[in-house]
């Protein structure tokens, strides 16, 4: 049954921000645009995935039935031009891609949408399309090729704003002076020498960019859906492209919600393959952990841009681990409590053990928080500070009361209600994504592994250096044991004096050359005016 909550998300289509009501109650069609597999994915591709696996997961929690579907091209001039490099054969290059971003997918923990089509697994639903766009009279054949004749659409340039008269042809392809109009687009291309290739009623050839979304869209959630989404760059051409081949298919088309992310910038320039400026999933999540890598790119609002820093990915990095370490902590002492008389909440003299006034508060202002944001077009750029890090700092707190000595009464009052925010917190962090796929203790092993590689160290150098500092302290060297901390910490290595023993763990550089996390911030938390 669905939850009563308010959800809205900014429209692109109509520029104004949109009660989310589907077309068929408790149902959701969604419809995102994947990746061209021709090479291993960049953050911005990864920053779209994460983006509609939210929504996804939002969507699930209010409780919809939601049909996903998300598409690989896998035949393009970009893959082929890359197979012939290569020396490969195109098909199977890009089936290759097509592994390789599943396995950066799960990485992320981004769930699996519910259909994931092939455009070579769906020729025959492109081409049926062509052929009804024809018989409407919306397309033209030359030559093999198939042409969408924009000037016979009337509202063409409604989703994205683009005037006729003002459309740029050649986004992908060299202008084609056959066409009738040069912002005419292609549905289908034929065939050239040694290019892969379908029979056609036009001949042999491929589809176009744009029909292959239409065409699939409608296979898998028919003409009239909820949700379509992707990275703000295919707004227009391609978004705008899918809407018009769409609705000359058929009249009843209908997307209630056009989604759009923006960009992952590298020094406030978009990040893309053809500039050459962006770094891959593999190679972030070489150095941070997948984890901090999903973090940083919820850090903005989805339709704002996201300038992609160093710093920034220390600081989810280090966010990650306090998250982790506090529930670490968290699990450890519940597990001491784990006892009849705790299940039942029974304390002394039969008395009913409940959480604190203290918990219920911090309990209710980080539900209330979380829906509130979430609600208002998935607002997850301080979704993990206010009320989550109070709920954090309050674990932490009782932690602490909890190690002193506690009447019984008290202290199984405190046990539950770490035990109502221990829930509250991992069901934030699920919905999101980030709730650790194994044990807290592999997620900081797995953290402190990746501080240790930025910092060109090994476990046994650090441990030799604590040593070095823990002989100096005895020798009241303290220049030279500051020194070390120092040199330690400017690698995003925090060494920490627990009593008579010093540990470690991983921290943000304190030299760091990127800008103040604070011109970051406030650049990335919100999201682009309405009327944008």
């Amino acid at each position: 049954m669905e939850k009563k909550v308010d959800f809205k998300v900014y429209n692109t289509l109509t520029k104004n921000l949109e009660e989310f009501k589907p077309l068929i109650p408790g149902k959701v069609g969604m419809y995102v645009c994947g990746v061209t597999a021709y090479d291993f994915s960049h953050i911005g591709h990864a920053r779209a995935a994460v983006v509609f696996d939210i929504l996804f997961r939002y969507l699930q929690h209010l409780g919809y039935e939601v049909t996903y579907v998300r598409n690989f091209t896998d035949i393009d001039d970009k893959i082929i031009c890359r197979a012939n490099d290569l020396g490969e054969d195109p098909l199977s290059l890009s089936s290759r891609f097509c592994d390789e971003y599943l396995v950066d997918m799960d990485s992320l923990q981004c769930l699996r949408p519910t259909h994931q089509p092939r455009v070579t697994d769906h020729m025959e639903q492109i081409k049926d399309m062509i052929t009804q766009i024809i018989n409407n009279g919306f397309a033209y054949v030359v030559e093999g090729d198939v042409f969408f004749a924009v000037e016979t659409f009337p509202n063409y340039g409604q989703l994205s704003g683009q005037k006729l008269e003002n459309t740029r042809a050649g986004e992908r392809v060299a202008v084609d002076e056959r066409k009738r109009n040069p912002a005419d687009f292609a549905l289908w291309k034929a065939a050239k020498p040694g290019e892969p290739s379908w029979e056609s009623p036009w001949g042999p050839g491929r589809p176009g960019w744009h029909i292959e979304c239409s065409a699939m869209s409608a296979h898998y959630l028919t003409f009239k859906f909820d949700i379509h989404g992707g990275g703000s760059d295919l707004a227009f051409p391609h978004h705008e492209n899918e809407l018009t081949q769409s609705a000359a298919a058929c009249q009843e088309f209908k997307v209630s919600h056009w989604m759009h992310n923006g960009h992952v910038t590298n020094n406030n320039e978009k990040m893309s393959k053809s500039l050459g400026n962006f770094f891959t999933i593999r190679q972030v999540t070489d150095r941070y952990h997948p984890l901090a890598l999903r973090h940083f790119l919820m850090s903005a609002h989805y339709r704002s841009p996201l300038n992609y820093t160093v710093l920034q990915l220390e600081n989810a990095s280090d966010a990650i681990f306090y998250i982790c370490q506090t529930l670490q902590d968290c699990e450890e002492a519940l597990s001491l409590f784990e006892d009849g008389s705790l299940k039942e909440g029974a304390g002394q003299n039969g008395k009913v053990v409940g959480v604190t006034a203290d918990a219920k508060i911090c309990i209710s202002k980080l539900h209330d928080e979380f829906e509130t944001k979430m609600s208002d077009d998935l607002s997850t750029s301080h979704l993990l500070t206010g009320a989550f890090q109070d709920a954090l700092k309050f674990i932490n707190s009782s932690l602490s009361m909890l190690k002193k000595k506690q009447q019984k009464q008290k202290q199984l009052s405190l046990v539950q209600s770490l035990t109502e925010i221990e829930k509250e917190v991992k069901l934030v962090l699920d919905i999101v994504g980030l709730l650790p796929p194994c044990s807290y203790a592999e997620v900081l092993k797995q953290l402190k592994e990746k501080a240790l590689k930025r910092a060109e160290l090994t476990e046994q150098e650090v441990v030799a250096l604590i040593e070095e500092r823990t002989a100096a302290r005895k020798n009241k060297d303290f220049s030279r044991s500051d020194q070390i901390r120092a040199e330690l910490t400017a690698k995003g290595i925090a060494l920490m004096d627990v009593g008579k023993e010093t540990v470690w763990r991983p921290c943000v550089p304190v030299e760091p050359e990127q800008e103040a996390p604070s011109v970051v911030q406030v650049q990335n938390s919100s999201p682009p005016p309405l009327s944008s």
